[in-house]
């Protein structure tokens, strides 16, 4: 059977993969500085438990023992170390250089080891060889537990190798410097065996240390690496939608752009709640414009553009119009002034629009005088016979965004018009500006009577408005001076902004180091509160976990901690297979048959916890022997693969294990406790006393080697990973009373007689001590450890909630950029290009439309028609998206703007920069049959672009009489909105790009373009007006084009124009049923 090993779960929690993980990402130093701020964590719960044991051990001799003589002088010793002890490793809390404090942790463990074995092996061999008292050690378990546990060494081997050290101390002074006859007054046993029965004590308490640090270092790592991805992930997704939202805000502003972002998000969150329904990018019929009383429009008109527009070629033309409004966004920027869109040649903005700003008019008129000086800059430059006309005037307006696609920012209103009558009527080279323009800059700027033009206007008389001139050249020092210092304020702005590895590191920092239940307290006691500062999360999260039991409040997230998947339950079944393998030596050493079928037992248990081993182990072992090669698995081992995940990813099964596991150390603990007759062995030993003989060997066990094993099994219970705290610690203290009750009172004489840790100690008490001390320091160590888990985990969580909601609001984001401007445009300026670069594509063809609706006047209660009538007219857009595509390019008052032929896989020219890096330009340019056509293809494609657009118009009428059936009844002044509707095509080379430094709007210039928008202000309403080529093409396809007439048009004289025949029924008129209509004619 075929089986591919996969262990890329597994690898992720392998310490060897963690450690490369963390050097090839780069954090490897962040990663040691985390874990000696861990460490210090460590050492401030050991000096606190240490300081505990100290005061309990001391005030337990002071109490209990009968001659107080023979105890001052081991309370003085255990007082003097401990004081000792909290001195040497506050040397490293008070180390402030990482690198002083590596090697600090090296020296100041080794210290407080020594000091600890020291003292405890000096007292014993007083005690021995002064008083006669023959003593257990008080510090042998203990030390190896406290090395693996708290002290600050980091890896492994280390500890390891000291606490192997003072393992051999230990055993070497018992077995050399004291008589071995008399260690243990019960069991009096070979030296060989017991020496085995204490080295397998400290065998079992160093595996279950090792398996603690590694599992730690595991967690640790991957928690750090975790953080350290989504830190990465939470600052590139950051980075991403503010570059998105600048690019968005720079289009719309806030107040347009959020409702209708808000709306796209509602969409998109109901098609995730229900599947079936398919997401919809266009906007509903919400009219977002909102009004503006006090605000100031600029209208600028460049001079001599339609003659620049037959002389210079369309690249020569957009690259001119792009210098000229780069200048003008970045003047308008300085100033305050939000740059609306431009037409053309037509430049215009609004000052006081996003903030209010009392001094919109002053704004409004030095840019004028600003834009004045950049086209005498740029003529000079260019030497090319350019002016400009501004027209700058007051009040209030509406602005917003109409229709459902392509959605682009505009103002309307009769101030609007006003404005833009005095860029008409105004002077070159001069600010036109109304009187009430005037009224607010008069303190500011000296003015002369308007032009000439203005006083004759027939809108200006109506409404009988004054007009003034403002000239550059009076005016020109205050605005170089203003400019200057504006530019200076505007240079500055971004500065001292941290950079992403300094934000990660800081991020990394605040990483939780351990509860605060219990720390906060002793911080302070300590006065260590600049490490308050660095152990300290957020304090939100505090009071969702639990103070002792450390569980979630709440229960969903306390359950998805749970059911998370245990790839280091290897770990766990090696620390309980090495567990009970030296309980059931122990258990074999004192057995004497008193328990019928314990061998069975013995045997049963070595067999399960064997099979559990090989179950955890098998797959890691595979993929050691095999992971550089491939190799077909037995159908055996597949399944004991499979049996290994499903054991990882069950909770259930998981606890099954833990229980059984604890099941099998009581019934060994049973075995042995039973195999103990205490009469018989009470008598015997009575007896012993009396008449001086040696007891039986096997009679009884050693309580000290079963407590010793007992302390292993609490270890191993608290430390077991991904059971539920909750059970781990009352599980452990189940075990914990259930030994000292049986213990105290089934066999009180054996413990009572058993070694003792000081003179007139009772043992009881020693064995108590070892045992409730054993519990209170792995409680602490696996406390803080479970805390630093599930604050990682919750972390992690609500990360992936915030991430969730950024990719929400970033699919918003893209859903209505991609709204605004072609797709292949958003991502050019995602991705690479700066706002202020040239971005261009040259068409040989495209056929330009425009549509305009006659006599329609601007106001509030019209927008919110045209807005439907727009919306109506963007719907069709969808049925227009295969093929050749018909584009919205934008709208002009109550004009519609489209084009057919925009498909940049059809563009002879795109920016540079395009071609060499984006991935769509790429793609395209690797395709040469979407890129390269023969002339006759070329031809083709041509014609069929032109009688799309006229289609498009036509669907576009029969639109229009559509939504003029549904107002009949609807309360509008008629004579405003009629049916009535003048259509315009015409075709040519064209170029398509974004010009200009500010907003980013996708425009296209060309005489195509201009000659369509002639087509449209000269024609009729009702008809599709064309110039004699389009006529010509469309003639081609069938269509009826009938001559109008010799039109002027301006730039290019008078042309022959034709209209496309239209019937009653909104239906072209061909050419073949025309003929058919004349033959039946002459046949009647």
């Amino acid at each position: 059977m075929k089986y591919t090993l996969t262990y890329t779960n597994e690898l992720k929690w392998n310490c060897s993969f963690l450690r490369k993980k963390c050097k090839e990402v780069g954090i490897e130093e962040q990663y040691k500085e985390h874990q000696l701020r861990l460490s210090i964590s460590y050492i401030i719960v050991f000096q606190v438990l240490h300081f505990l044991f100290t005061v309990l051990h001391c005030t337990l001799l002071l109490t209990t023992c009968a001659e107080l003589d023979l105890i001052y002088v081991d309370v003085g010793c255990y007082s003097v170390c401990a004081v000792v002890v909290i001195a040497v490793m506050w040397a490293n809390v008070k180390v402030k250089s990482p690198s002083k404090l590596r090697w600090m942790t090296y020296v100041t463990s080794v210290i407080v080891t020594a000091i600890l074995v020291f003292v405890d092996l000096s007292l014993n061999y007083y005690h021995y060889h002064i008083n006669q008292w023959v003593l257990a050690s008080m510090y042998d378990s203990y030390v190896i537990l406290m090395i693996y546990i708290f002290f600050p060494i980091p890896y492994i081997f280390p500890p390891m190798a000291l606490a192997v050290y003072v393992s051999i101390l230990y055993i070497c002074y018992f077995v050399i410097f004291q008589n071995y006859d008399n260690q243990f007054r019960t069991g009096n046993m070979t030296r060989y065996s017991e020496t085995i029965v204490v080295l397998c004590n400290y065998i079992g308490l160093s595996v279950i240390g090792t398996g603690f640090r590694v599992m730690r270092e595991i967690v640790v790592r991957a928690s750090f690496l975790d953080r350290h991805q989504y830190v990465m992930e939470a600052n590139a997704l950051r980075s991403t939608r503010a570059r998105e939202r600048v690019f968005l805000h720079s289009i719309l502003p806030p107040q347009i752009a959020q409702p209708i972002q808000d709306e796209i998000r509602a969409r998109i969150e109901l098609s995730q709640k229900h599947h079936n329904m398919i997401v919809n990018n266009r906007r509903g019929r919400v009219i977002a414009i909102q009004m503006h009383p006090d605000v100031s429009i600029l209208y600028a008109d460049i001079v001599n553009y339609t003659h620049l527009t037959t002389t210079l070629s369309v690249k020569e033309l957009v690259t001119l119009l792009h210098e000229l409004y780069a200048r003008f966004d970045n003047a308008a920027s300085r100033y305050a002034v939000q740059r609306i869109k431009f037409l053309g040649d037509c430049y215009y903005c609004v000052a006081g629009l996003i903030k209010p700003d009392p001094a919109h008019a002053i704004c409004c008129v030095k840019l004028g005088l600003c834009m004045i000086d950049i086209i005498r800059e740029v003529r000079d430059e260019v030497q090319i016979g350019i002016d400009i006309r501004v027209g700058v005037h007051s009040g209030s307006l509406f602005a917003g965004v109409l229709g459902s696609a392509k959605l682009q920012y505009d103002i309307w209103g009769p101030d609007v018009l006003i404005a833009n009558k005095l860029e008409g009527t105004g002077m070159p080279g001069q600010v036109h500006v109304s009187e009430r323009t005037f009224e607010l800059i008069k303190n500011w700027f000296e003015a002369r009577p308007g032009t000439e033009a203005a006083r004759k206007d027939a809108y200006f008389q109506k409404f009988n408005i004054f007009t003034f001139l403002i000239d550059p050249i009076e005016n020109n020092k205050n605005i170089e001076l203003d400019l200057l210092e504006s530019f200076e304020s505007f240079s500055t702005k971004e500065l001292n902004e941290g950079t992403p590895e300094l934000l990660i590191n800081e991020e990394l920092k605040k990483m939780p180091l351990g509860p605060k239940g219990f720390n906060e307290p002793l911080t302070k006691m300590f006065n260590f509160f600049n490490l308050t500062k660095q152990k300290e999360s957020p304090k939100s999260s505090r009071p969702e976990i639990g103070l002792f039991l450390l569980h979630y409040r709440d229960p969903r997230l306390e359950c998805q901690y749970l059911h998370q998947p245990d790839y280091m339950l290897k770990y766990s079944v090696l620390q309980a297979w090495c567990c009970a393998m030296s309980l059931i030596y122990l258990q074999l050493v004192y057995d004497h048959e008193l328990v019928k079928g314990s061998y069975y037992l013995d045997f049963f248990l070595i067999f399960a916890f064997s099979v559990l081993l090989i179950l955890t182990w098998y797959k890691m072992i595979c993929f050691w022997v095999y992971a550089d090669r491939p190799h077909r698995f037995s159908e055996l081992s597949c399944a004991l693969f499979r049996i290994a995940d499903n054991l990882q990813r069950s909770l259930i099964k998981r606890i099954s294990i833990y229980i059984f596991i604890i099941v099998a150390y009581f019934a060994i603990i049973s075995v042995i406790l039973n195999d103990c007759d205490m009469d018989e062995f009470q008598k015997e030993h009575i007896d012993s006393i009396l008449y001086q003989y040696e007891v039986e060997s096997t009679m009884c066990f050693a309580p000290w080697a079963l407590t010793c094993m007992v302390c292993s099994i609490i270890t191993n219970g608290i430390i077991f990973t991904r059971i539920p705290f909750i059970m781990r610690i009352v599980i452990s203290l189940v075990v914990c009373v259930t030994y000292l009750s049986i213990m105290l009172y089934e066999f009180e004489y054996l413990v009572h007689i058993s070694l003792t840790t000081n003179p007139f100690f009772k043992s009881e008490s020693a064995h108590c001590l070892m045992i409730i001390s054993t519990l209170l320091a792995v409680y602490c160590k696996e406390r803080q450890a479970e805390f630093n888990n599930k604050m990682n985990y919750k972390w992690r969580v609500e990360l992936l909630k915030k991430q969730e909601d950024a990719r929400l609001a970033d699919q918003s984001i893209t859903i209505l950029l991609h709204n605004i401007l072609p797709a292949h445009v958003v991502n050019v300026y995602l991705t690479y290009l700066a706002k202020d670069e040239l971005y261009y594509e040259v068409y040989d063809c495209v056929a330009v439309m425009f549509a305009s609706l006659k006599n329609f006047e601007l106001t509030l209660s019209n927008l919110r028609v045209l807005n439907e009538i727009i919306s109506e007219f963007d719907r069709l857009l969808s049925f227009y998206r295969h093929g050749n595509v018909v584009e919205k390019i934008k709208i002009v008052g109550s004009t519609y703007m489209a084009a057919c032929g925009l498909d940049v896989r059809l563009s002879s020219l795109v920016s540079e920069k395009c071609h060499t890096t984006d991935s769509v330009f790429k793609e395209i340019h690797a395709r040469p049959s979407m890129s390269v056509f023969s002339s006759d293809s070329f031809s083709n494609k041509k014609d069929e672009l032109v009688f799309v657009i006229a289609t498009f118009a036509l669907d576009l009428m029969r639109t229009l009489w559509v939504c003029n059936n549904d107002y009949k009844n609807v309360p509008i002044d008629r004579d405003v909105f009629t049916a009535d509707m003048s259509i315009g095509i015409s075709s040519g080379e064209v170029m398509a790009g974004v010009v200009g430094a500010s907003q980013v709007h996708y425009d296209i210039w060309g005489n195509a373009v201009n000659v369509a928008s002639r087509m449209d202000s000269t024609g009729v309403a009702g008809k599709i007006q064309v110039t004699e080529e389009t006529a010509t093409i469309l003639r081609k396809f069938g269509l009826v084009c009938s001559y109008r007439g010799m039109t002027f048009v301006k730039g290019l004289g008078t042309l022959p124009t034709y209209f496309v025949e239209v019937d009653n029924n909104y239906e072209f008129k061909y050419a073949r049923d025309i003929s058919s209509e004349d033959s039946q004619t002459d046949v009647n």
